[in-house]
């Protein structure tokens, strides 16, 4: 077994207790426990790329501006030293994944595309050096229309990526100036049209509810997408997150009720043209749903690595959680060293109907009820009374018998998604 050293929890909380080895921490992992988990989940990976050319003033994700400070301006972004903190630490998570596959890969952040294709493909040759990866695995890049160059699209695609995300939000000139994003909506169209020359799948972000936006504002978007024939669409309401500019100077929104409207036409119009929502937020036609999304709603495991990024990853007796450093120079020097930790917690058993549930739940088509065992380790008997009074009040449907029992959300469930997930809170 490697030796890596690795950040102990208790060092993360602040003590001075030594450093865990990978093997000390992995039979850490491995001991007897309370859950019983029959499999383990499939495995996906996660890479951030923490660095934007404007922070959003709606973004509350860990994204950084890049020359924000004086001593970054007019130099490179350290693509190759963050390259080298990536590898470092997926090298050091390495016992903590051995033998599994690698069954989706998503490139996220910040924005990736801000990263030259030659990066993207040094990363990727990095990741089939050191993983075991499916060899059809699904390989999404998110890409910002502002960092658009013709034939940079391309490029990626040759790298390695099979599926683009693109964040549009909006092909309104007026608000993306509102929402502070460094395109416009030509420069949207053409990063668009781009991806679908050089993919045969990718997605599009469309953000509604936006100040001063009208029904037919909105339209005027949908038409667009429905004109660029995008073939996954992802959906998101503004709203105002804490510790963003916004939530300092908020801007007027649409009501609660002009934005429910907005969104049962989206949903209707969607739907019209063969996306089907598949998911609270996802609509995307047959055979394009996101690979790496639905393993996050059927509550797979997934690896995260970069600076800020989550893990969740189950072992026979446990579910464990990770989290990496968040600002971006601090995880390079701590993953350099081999720790790039900066929490590291169990989930309690108490905790894991409500994630389940707050995961699976999302997706149209619910779940199988031995999944819930298969996932958390715990007999489905656990959240039978959940079950049953979300039955009764019209959120939940429960077809079949048994093990084999489908659990799936009513209309009025979809809709009200949070009182449903909220009955499983421990």
């Amino acid at each position: 077994m490697l030796e890596w050293p690795l950040v102990s929890a208790e060092v993360a909380s602040g003590s001075s207790a030594r450093q865990e080895t990978a093997s000390e921490r992995l039979l850490r992992y491995m001991r007897m426990g309370t859950l019983s988990l029959p499999t383990l989940p499939p495995l996906a990976l996660y890479v951030h790329l923490p660095w934007c050319l404007k922070k959003c003033p709606y973004c509350d994700f860990n994204s950084h501006e890049w020359a924000a400070r004086s001593d970054q301006r007019g130099t490179p972004l350290p693509e190759a030293a963050y390259l080298e903190a990536l590898q470092a630490d997926l090298e050091a998570s390495l016992p903590l994944i051995w033998g599994r596959r690698i069954h989706s890969i998503f490139i996220g952040g910040g924005t990736p595309s801000l990263f030259a294709p030659a990066s993207i493909d040094r990363l990727l040759s990095m990741l089939r050096a050191l993983l075991l990866i499916e060899p059809d695995a699904e390989i999404t890049l998110e890409a910002n229309p502002g960092t658009f160059e013709r034939e940079r699209f391309w490029a990626y695609r040759q790298a390695g990526v099979t599926r683009l995300s693109v964040g549009v939000q909006t092909f309104s000139d007026e608000h993306l100036r509102a929402l502070g994003r460094v395109h416009n909506g030509g420069q949207a169209v053409a990063a668009v049209e781009e991806a679908a020359a050089a993919f045969e799948t990718f997605n599009i972000d469309l953000m509604y509810g936006l100040p001063g936006q009208t029904l037919e504002g909105l339209e005027a978007d949908l038409q667009q997408v429905l004109t660029l024939q995008a073939p996954h669409v992802s959906l998101y309401h503004l709203t105002i997150e804490p510790n963003t500019y916004f939530a300092q100077h908020p801007p007027v929104l649409p009501n609660e009720d002009r934005a429910a409207e907005m969104l049962d036409h989206l949903v209707a119009r969607l739907a019209s043209e063969g996306l089907e929502r598949y998911e609270v937020s996802a609509f995307a036609l047959d055979k394009h749903r996101c690979a790496h999304n639905l393993n996050y709603w059927r509550f797979g495991d997934y690896l995260g690595i970069g600076a800020g990024a989550h893990s969740k990853l189950s072992y026979p007796h446990r579910v464990i959680r990770q989290v990496r450093y968040r600002d971006p120079q601090r995880y390079m020097k701590q993953a350099r060293s081999g720790q790039p930790l900066a929490q590291d917690d169990e989930v309690a058993r108490a905790d894991l109907p409500f994630e389940f549930m707050m995961n699976a739940l999302r997706l149209r088509e619910g779940f199988e009820r031995s999944l819930f065992t298969q996932r958390t380790g715990l007999p489905t008997s656990l959240v039978q009374p959940e079950l049953e009074q979300a039955v009764t009040r019209g959120w939940l449907l429960i077809q079949g018998s048994g093990e084999t029992e489908f659990v799936r959300p009513t209309e009025q469930g979809f809709d009200f998604l949070n009182d449903v997930v909220s009955l499983f809170l421990p």
